[in-house]
């Protein structure tokens, strides 16, 4: 969900400044209004939501709100549909249904991946820095994980950016022959570091983790797209999954 915090600065800085050229936008018109003192929003999509008149507006960093077709007004929070079985939160289901979406693109190759000895239940995605200290607690827990059936999938995070000690030791790992041995060596502060030919890698993953909206490490995916953030010990999170 978008944070108060982004709007409220956005809003108190000043007035909006929108401009409308015309009664009723279309998605393009309206991305190209929502301009706050004299800034472009970071808009990634634009599309109608189930309100007449009112348009769901997705961020580049994967926060959503909801506007007029002119853009004069904005409404932060979750959109929810009343049903025979309870409320369904829609804004919340259309973020995991984009998460999972993008996870998808990604080639399980290019992926870090602790698979269970027998078949696979579930499937986690986690994005990962080798110097999160509750990134190793979580892989710690990986072979309990593992055990009731969860395949987990690392993608790299560096949480401090490209630039940071993480990074390097990311993109090492992502160049080992064995990726998991390395994996575990790095968690366990055998991490490497110096030049490798896979920081692209860790990079493409870097900005997909902030497209998805991850903000710290571990973030954890889980197989209905819901995005957990920070640490859960293993029984909880093997329960969460199971309900998920």
């Amino acid at each position: 969900m978008i944070s108060r915090t982004y709007i409220g600065r956005l809003m108190l800085g000043g007035l909006l400044a929108l401009t409308a050229h015309q009664a009723m936008a279309d998605t393009t018109d309206l991305a190209d209004k929502l301009v706050v003192n004299g800034k472009k929003m970071p808009v990634q999509s634009v599309a109608s939501s189930p309100l007449p008149g009112i348009n769901e507006v997705q961020l580049t960093s994967g926060e959503t709100f909801y506007t007029d077709d002119q853009g004069h007004y904005l409404l932060v929070g979750d959109l929810y549909k009343n049903t025979d079985k309870g409320l369904v939160n829609l804004t919340k289901q259309k973020q995991a249904n984009a998460r999972q979406a993008m996870i998808d693109n990604v080639d399980e190759k290019n992926m870090v991946v602790f698979k269970p000895a027998g078949k696979v239940k579930h499937v986690i995605t986690v994005f990962t820095d080798t110097t999160c200290p509750y990134c190793h607690k979580l892989h710690e827990d990986v072979p309990m994980l593992n055990k009731a059936g969860i395949e987990v999938r690392y993608l790299a995070f560096p949480r401090a950016g490209m630039n940071s000690k993480g990074a390097e030791e990311l993109a090492n790992v992502w160049c080992s022959a064995n990726k998991t041995e390395a994996m575990t060596a790095a968690m366990n502060g055998d991490g490497k570091r110096g030049k490798s030919g896979c920081t692209s890698k860790v990079a493409q993953q870097y900005r997909l983790g902030q497209q998805v909206g991850v903000q710290g490490t571990p973030a954890i995916m889980l197989p209905n797209g819901e995005l957990i953030a920070g640490y859960l010990p293993a029984e909880r999170l093997i329960d969460m999954i199971d309900n998920s």
